[in-house]
Parts: structure tokens; C-alpha cells; sequence
């Protein structure tokens, strides 16, 4: 698929004067013509200070509009962007431009107690020994913290955290500025994954698979150059900046952008801002729902909620059925495009539980263990290919190997099923699965029906290793006001599952740990029942 060029300069050349976006803290509104000014501002900076092409160049910010800028640099400039997360330790962090060998690093203030205590870890080195030595810096002029050559241009979006940082207002250029002209299979972002299961790895997302998201998810859920959404969730995910953020820019419609996420702010400004479609995770919808906005907020202008990052409770979904609004399951991989499946609203309502059918031109199969297609209505591991597909992993051939096979099939490690009429739905992660005598049991099955019960808000399930079955279900149950019983909610479970599938015990908890964008870190929750009564045996 040859794709690539210049997103927002194309669509600041067809719709100049559209509303792009508007920056709730401080009202202002930008056309396209004014944000692709802004992102050309900085494209030529980094142009001056040498870094160029193929360069990697990381941000460390809240959401706000600078943020926007540096994406849309990016790609004028042909600059790799390495969005860092803005929960990561000064160490995690080190660990990530180490691995990325970043020409700079652009950072908000609201980090700078975090980026001086980076600098000061990254002059120690491994160990606390001095930093790499003997490479050159490629950015003339620019001063360089001793002992770090790979991070030489610490840029501010504020006031410097440290002497020798450069302030981005002081900069400037009125040099010629034409974009660079990058390849399909260029790079424009390096997005680093949660690192729940082990060391972050670098997600290489080259122009041809954003701009095909953007294409194909304007194209496949039917979005509208009218279309309106808010963006709370942090810009640093691959959600926060390829679910609408390419799409809609894509089809020319306007983005309302939120510092971070406020349930009465949201409810109030996709009032005022008659927004259209919303996206959130299970947990952001749960707060919303508890909000009292959720009750009085005018919602007549909105046509979808989407939720995706972990599946979706039919409370939730319920609930805002009740006012109203479908709420439908989306389903994506940073690997993959954070939008793979689409189905229409009356088919999210018919199909409950299901992620939809693939994308245009995206192709979906389900493998067993034999490396065999499964038959409908069983469950195989997830296999994805298309235009929408990463490049592999930064610097990890092996990782690359494993996920990406020799014919273009991305393994997502994703256990599904489809039905008879073509829906997916997924059943958990396939490191997930429980093996109880011989069986497989999977979580999110067991996970689905827990979430129906009146007073179960939020469920998971874990494997844990028994002297007889190998291995048996574990259920960690947030409850809701009047707690059940555990003998309650194994009868409930009982009239639904197999009595293999059903928990052996539950541990009731007031919240489960979850990643920024709603995945439950299961492997904590192991440690955690494990570390409970190492001596007790399981029944």
C-alpha cells in the first residue's frame, strides 16, 4: 500500500478556515490553516538545530496543543516522534530514549521535577557510571548535558527545567521550508508499549499505517466531516492519537482537546460543543456514569460512544443505552491500527459483547494450536494483516519475529471467536488462558457473565498453578453497594458456565490495577493472591 505525505498540510490546503481544533483550558480555537502553521514552525526549528530525517525526537507533556504540533512536525519533517508516558519513572523513562537514541527530547513543564531528575540519571550512565562517550551529537549549536550524547537537545514548551535547555518561543527561523518527502515505509512514530509483561518495546507505526487508519476508520465507520470529538484520554497512547485524532483530521472534522480527564468538564463540553461520536475505556465510562452530569447532560447531538483498551461490562453498556446513546465495543493493538473492527450502531445493539467485523481490506483469521484456521463459533488466537499492520519491534528482531510470521499475519495474542454471521468477539489474552485439567477455561468468558451479576462492578480472572489441575481460576470482584456472598455469586455463575470454568475462590478488592487505558494488570494480581497465604492450599 503506497501511502504517505503530509495529512495536515492536505487538509489545511482543501478546508483552510474548518475548525481543526479547540483546546479546552483556554478556549482557543485553531482552523487547519493556523495548526498547520504551528506544526511547520516547529518542523523548521528542528530543521535548524540539525535534526532531520529519520531522527528520533521524544515528548514528554500532558495533552495540550503543542502536543498536536510536534505529530504533525513529525511527519512534515520526516522526524521519528517517541511519545513517552507521562506516568513512566525517570528510570523507565531512561530506559526508553536509551533504546530509541533520541536527537531531543521536547517537555512540558509540568514534568520538569521529572526531566531534571532524567538528566541527572542519564549523566550517571548504567550503573551510575559516566554516560556513553564518542558520539556525535548532529545538532550544531545546541549545548549538550555531559555525558549524554544520545539526548543532546532538551527543548521546553515552557520555562527550561535546567540551565542549558532551550525555550521553544525563543527559537525561531525564516528559512525556505519545504516538507521532506518520506516513504510509505518511513517512520513516524516510536510508541513504546505498556511494559505490563516485561520491558517496553518501541512499536515501529510508519506513515503508510497511520494514514491508512485514518483512511480506512473515516471510511469504515462512516465518520463525517461535521463530526465532533473530545480527546481526553493521553495523547501519548496510540489511542489518543490514532482513534480520531488522524480519522477526523482525515474527513475534516473538529477535535475538542482536553488537558486530562475531568468527568463534570466532559459532560459539560460535549454539551456545549455538541459533540458527535466520543471514545473512552470501561473505567472512564464508569466514572462518567457516576458523575452527575451523566443525568442532566444534554446528549441529544451525540450519535456513539466506542470504547476500547479492555472489554466492556453490559452495566455499562446498559446504562447508557438507558440515556439514550449506544455505547459499542471497539477493538485494536498499537501493532495493528488502534482501529481493526467496525459494525454499526443497531448491529453493536443485536450483537452484544461483539467487536464487529474487520475493517475494509483488513484480513482476520483464528488459529489454533496446530497453526490450523479454528471452526466458527471456537476459539483460536487472533491473526491480523493488512495496510493497518506495524513494522515490528525498534531494535528487537526477535520480539519482530515472533509476532510478525513470514506471510504478513500479525499475532496479537488475542484469543476470539467468530459467529456465524462474521462477528468477533474476544474471548482474552492467550498468555491469559487458564489450562484446569486438561481444559482450557478463559477469563474474559467467565469475566463477562461476573460483570452481569447486580452487585459485581468490576472482575477479573487469573490463573493459579494447583498440585492437581495444573492450573485454576482465581476471580479478584471490585462489588458494588451491598457485596454478595462468595456462595452467591458461584450459584450465579453456576447457571450460566460450565462448573469447570467457575472460580475456585474469589477475593474481593476495592479496585482492580489497571493501565492508563483500562487493561487489568492481571500478572499484579497474581502476586498478589500468591503472596496472600503462601502455605494455604487452594480447593
Amino acid at each position: 500500500m503506497k501511502i504517505a505525505g503530509d495529512l495536515l498540510g492536505e487538509r489545511a490546503r482543501l478546508t483552510p478556515d474548518r475548525t481543526a481544533l479547540v483546546y479546552v483550558p483556554t478556549g482557543e480555537r485553531f482552523t487547519y490553516a493556523q495548526l498547520d502553521a504551528r506544526a511547520v514552525r516547529l518542523a523548521r526549528i528542528w530543521r535548524a538545530l540539525g535534526v532531520g530525517k529519520g531522527d528520533r525526537f521524544a515528548i514528554l507533556a500532558d495533552s495540550r496543543v503543542e502536543y498536536v504540533d510536534a505529530f504533525f512536525a513529525a511527519a512534515k519533517a520526516g522526524v521519528i516522534l517517541v511519545p513517552l508516558g507521562t506516568r513512566l519513572t525517570p528510570r523507565e523513562l531512561a530506559g526508553i530514549l536509551e533504546d530509541a537514541r533520541v536527537s531531543g527530547l521536547l517537555y512540558g513543564a509540568e514534568h520538569a521535577e521529572t526531566v531534571r531528575s532524567l538528566a541527572e540519571l542519564l549523566n550517571k550512565g548504567p550503573q551510575g557510571q559516566q554516560g556513553l562517550q564518542g558520539q556525535q551529537t548532529g545538532v550544531p549549536g545546541v549545548p549538550v548535558v555531559p555525558g549524554v550524547p544520545f539526548v543532546p537537545c532538551w527543548l521546553s514548551l515552557d520555562e527550561p527545567a535546567l540551565p542549558g535547555h532551550l525555550r521553544l518561543a525563543d527559537l525561531g527561523t525564516a528559512d525556505p521550508w519545504a516538507p521532506e518527502r518520506c516513504d510509505p515505509e518511513d517512520l513516524w512514530c516510536l510508541l513504546y508499549t505498556s511494559g505490563t509483561t516485561g520491558k517496553p518495546k518501541g512499536v515501529m507505526l510508519p506513515h503508510r499505517m497511520i494514514l491508512w487508519n485514518g483512511y480506512n476508520t473515516a471510511a469504515s465507520w462512516q465518520l463525517r466531516p461535521d463530526d465532533v470529538s473530545p480527546i481526553f484520554t493521553p495523547l501519548y497512547h496510540a489511542g489518543g492519537l490514532c482513534v480520531f485524532l488522524v480519522p477526523l483530521f482525515t474527513i475534516g472534522g473538529t477535535l475538542i482537546l482536553h488537558r486530562g480527564f475531568d468527568a463534570a468538564e466532559v459532560w459539560r463540553v460535549i454539551e456545549q460543543e455538541r459533540c458527535t461520536i466520543v471514545l473512552g475505556v470501561p473505567t472512564i465510562y464508569k466514572l462518567l456514569m457516576d458523575d452527575p452530569g451523566f443525568e442532566t447532560a444534554d446528549l441529544s447531538s451525540v450519535r456513539e460512544l466506542v470504547s476500547g483498551g479492555a472489554p466492556l461490562p453490559a452495566y455499562l453498556v446498559e446504562a447508557y443505552q438507558n440515556r439514550g446513546v449506544p455505547l459499542r465495543q471497539g477493538y485494536g493493538l498499537t501493532e495493528v491500527g488502534v482501529n481493526c473492527f467496525a459494525m454499526t450502531i443497531e448491529e453493536s445493539i443485536a450483537k452484544p459483547g461483539a467487536i464487529g467485523k474487520p475493517l475494509l481490506f483488513t484480513e482476520a483469521r483464528l488459529e489454533g494450536e496446530d497453526g490450523a484456521e479454528v471452526a466458527v463459533g471456537d476459539v483460536g488466537e487472533l491473526l491480523l494483516r493488512g495496510p493497518h499492520v506495524c513494522r515490528g519491534y525498534w531494535n528487537n528482531p526477535e520480539a519482530t519475529a515472533a509476532a510478525l510470521d513470514a506471510e504478513g499475519w500479525f499475532h496479537t495474542g488475542d484469543l476470539a471467536r467468530r459467529d456465524a454471521d462474521g462477528f468477533f468477539y474476544i474471548a482474552g489474552r492467550k498468555k491469559d488462558m487458564i489450562i484446569s485439567g486438561g481444559v482450557n477455561v478463559y477469563p474474559a468468558e467467565i469475566e463477562a457473565e461476573l460483570l452481569l451479576h447486580s452487585q459485581v462492578r468490576d472482575a477479573a480472572v487469573v490463573g493459579i498453578p494447583h498440585p492437581t489441575w495444573g492450573e485454576v481460576g482465581i476471580a479478584f470482584v471490585v462489588p458494588g453497594d451491598e457485596p454478595p456472598a462468595a456462595e452467591e455469586i458461584v450459584a450465579f455463575l453456576e447457571a450460566r458456565l460450565a462448573r469447570y470454568k467457575v472460580p475456585r475462590e474469589f477475593v474481593f478488592v476495592d479496585v482492580l490495577p489497571r493501565t492508563p487505558y483500562g487493561k487489568v494488570v492481571k500478572g499484579e494480581l497474581r502476586e498478589r493472591y500468591l503472596s496472600m497465604e503462601p502455605s494455604r492450599e487452594i480447593p
